[in-house]
């Protein structure tokens, strides 16, 4: 299947895969619209979606990145990931930063072998700012696990 980058306007996000990645809607609306989507597509669907949201003086954050299920497993993330990088090097920013759950085994993995390195931890992050527990991997999402892609020296 040939899938394409490319960016979405506001009518065609992707809802079902951004709660994949945030459950909390409200979370999404808050920063939705001052993002740029990415997303690897095709005639019938999208394969999975990244959200870039400028958060200061030459930062870009990868606020939310998904894939759908059906297509898990098949490199779509690192995809994303590299896109994400390749935009924010061209646009001058010194680094891309992501946050991710400490449950989010997969995701941690992920980033890192991308080049992504840990910076710092949110402690209690999600318990504080999520109405409902959220389980992964077996494991209760607490803390938030702060990375970063330094741009300027590579």
């Amino acid at each position: 299947m040939d899938l394409s980058l490319r960016e979405l306007s506001p009518s065609e996000y992707p809802w079902n895969l951004f709660l994949l990645a945030d459950p909390s809607r409200d979370a999404v609306e808050k920063y939705i619209h001052e993002s740029v989507v990415v997303a690897l597509t095709n005639d019938e669907c999208v394969a999975g979606v990244v959200v870039l949201t400028r958060v200061g003086e030459g930062a870009v954050e990868i606020k939310n990145i998904a894939v759908d299920p059906a297509f898990q497993g098949q490199g779509i993330g690192k995809k994303l990931l590299e896109e994400a990088i390749r935009r924010c090097r061209a646009e001058g920013a010194r680094e891309v930063v992501i946050g991710t759950g400490n449950s989010s085994v997969g995701q941690l993995a992920l980033y890192q072998k991308v080049g992504f390195q840990i910076v710092g931890i949110d402690r209690d992050f999600f318990t504080k700012n999520y109405p409902e527990p959220i389980i992964e991997n077996g494991i209760v999402c607490r803390d938030m696990i702060r990375l970063s892609y330094p741009l300027s020296n590579r």
